[in-house]
């Protein structure tokens, strides 16, 4: 089971590294453009928010693989401290900008989440 909870994990974490890169760097390019829906003008206007949101998904990230390499206890409580995270803004996410966040964001972290805590 720790091998299966280590891999969601990972996959989440490789997620939010993706979300980053799209809202980072390709936010106004083809697969940014394709990625959000937005027109030219509004991924102009949108590209710093965009920019400080992928910043986020990129410490989530960073936080999910700390917890992947570190020993436990600290791996375990990391790994669950960035989990919750990624299920709350996810949640958040799906109340206040589009559903569609809970399946894509809070539903793999809470998956991880509920393999993490099963392998404990």
């Amino acid at each position: 089971m720790e091998t299966v909870a280590n891999v969601l994990v990972g996959l989440v974490a490789a997620l939010h590294a993706y979300i980053l890169v799209m809202e980072m760097f390709l936010w106004q390019k083809g697969p940014g453009l394709n990625f959000h829906g937005f027109s030219t003008e509004m991924a102009r206007e949108t590209a710093p928010m965009a920019a400080n949101q992928g910043l986020y998904n990129g410490f989530l990230a960073a936080g999910l693989v700390w917890g992947l390499i570190a020993d436990d206890p600290t791996g375990f409580r990391v790994q669950v401290f960035f989990l919750v995270c990624v299920i709350v803004a996810g949640v958040f996410g799906a109340v206040t900008a589009n559903r569609r966040i809970l399946v894509a964001q809070a539903l793999p972290g809470a998956l991880a989440l509920a393999a993490v805590l099963a392998a404990r």
